[in-house]
């Protein structure tokens, strides 16, 4: 039981669960408690920390830029560093992504593209389209139109029951290199759900390559290439969730850069800041964008999130980018997979179902939720700090990670499955 019960956590009951530990301090990849521990943070806390902690480079931008004004509305007003974050997302998103409306999570990143969704759609004279196709297994955030296209009732169990316009198509299946029969065939089930819900559906909702929250399912880009083909015959707007996904987690920038196509419409958020505030972006193309340009006040967007393009979180991403261009992050991104890639593939333990690794992404999972009960426990006393979930055990590190470190984290991995 907590000793303070004012301040309510998340993912817990509060009743039972264990007192947090207290982090006084952080830098790099470590993590510092109260009592003492000094913890490499394998999880980049929940996958945003890409630099670590304590950047002098995104600490300086944050306070030149506090200096002049932390805050002000995008109502009325506008200012350098959101114009500038604007036009370097489109820079270094695929050709089409034209249009950065902000917001301040990747929930709410996630809200605003399924609202200009339902809005196009409503604009162009089809106001029949107002629902969703998702996949199986997916998370998209916890806000409420986000947990409809999810599909996890250990998230969202207490709302099932009235998430009534969900529809979800079967999860691709047999990993990153699954064979082009494999994925006509898992592509002949989308298409199946396509036709049965079209004229409903305003969008098709995944997130590309990696199904993070719902369980680390890796699938093939050449799923999303024929996915491409089934908006555009069906009339749907293809949105990539890539809140999880982008910035190196998959080994490349973004993930829809294993592709050949470009989304309608893009969501990023976590490491859009390098972890250090919430912030999120909603890019679209052209094409959506300019159904609602036009004289008609009606036609506008009606959304406006009062911390969009927050001063401070943009000053923070624009160094970040910055930081992650000029230290060629990709390339340490590709040597901490290959160590993942190595080292946990040697793994040996009746208790496995299978380890998979995708480019930062480290997974183990168990036969069992069981056998890793207490694992979070024995690995802070180790001196790392991983929180595996459901039949998951998983590291995600900050990519500045060095070798030694990540080898500590391995280590630990591997322990507890001969303990």
């Amino acid at each position: 039981m907590i000793k303070n019960k004012h301040l309510w956590y998340p993912y817990a009951q509060m009743k039972t669960m264990k007192e947090p530990y207290e982090v006084e301090s952080a830098n790099g990849v470590y993590i510092n408690t109260k009592d003492g521990k000094k913890l490499i943070d394998g999880v980049s806390s929940w996958w945003c920390a890409v630099h670590g902690y304590n950047n002098e480079e995104i600490n300086q931008a944050m306070i030149d830029q506090m200096k002049k004004f932390s805050h002000v509305m995008l109502g009325g007003l506008t200012h350098k560093p959101a114009k500038l974050l604007a036009e370097r997302l489109v820079e270094i998103t695929p050709e089409g992504l034209n249009h950065v409306f902000f917001s301040d999570s990747g929930s709410v990143g996630v809200e605003v593209a399924l609202k200009m969704s339902i809005q196009y759609f409503a604009n162009k004279g089809m106001s029949e389209k107002t629902k969703f196709i998702s996949l199986t297994n997916s998370y998209h955030g916890d806000t409420f139109k986000a947990m409809e296209v999810g599909d996890d009732d250990d998230f969202h169990g207490a709302f099932m029951n009235i998430f009534r316009d969900a529809i979800h198509a079967p999860a691709p299946s047999f990993g990153y290199d699954a064979s082009e029969s494999t994925v006509m065939e898992d592509i002949k089930k989308l298409e199946h759900t396509f036709e049965k819900h079209h004229q409903e559906v305003a969008a098709f909702i995944v997130e590309p390559l990696i199904q993070a929250a719902g369980g680390f399912n890796f699938y093939s880009p050449k799923y999303l290439n024929e996915a491409r083909k089934l908006c555009d015959k069906y009339d749907i707007l293809f949105i990539f969730d890539e809140v999880a996904t982008g910035f190196g987690r998959t080994g490349k920038l973004f993930a829809m850069s294993h592709t050949d196509i470009t989304p309608d419409i893009l969501v990023l958020g976590k490491a859009l800041t390098g972890g250090y505030i919430g912030h999120a972006a909603t890019i679209t193309t052209s094409r959506v964008f300019e159904e609602f340009y036009g004289d008609s006040y009606e036609l506008a967007f009606m959304h406006g999130p009062t911390f969009m393009g927050n001063a401070l979180a943009c000053a923070a991403s624009l160094k970040s980018l910055e930081i992650f261009q000029r230290e060629n992050y990709l390339e340490k991104i590709d040597k901490i997979q290959n160590i993942l890639e190595a080292e946990l593939g040697s793994i040996n333990s009746d208790r496995i179902k299978s380890v998979r690794v995708f480019g930062v992404t480290g997974v183990i999972e168990v036969k069992e939720a069981n056998f890793l009960k207490g694992f979070q426990e024995f690995a802070y006393e180790r001196g790392v700090w991983l929180r595996p979930f459901g039949n998951y055990l998983y590291t995600m590190p900050p990519y500045v990670i060095k070798e030694e470190e990540l080898m500590k984290v391995i280590k630990v991995m591997k322990e507890w499955f001969l303990s």
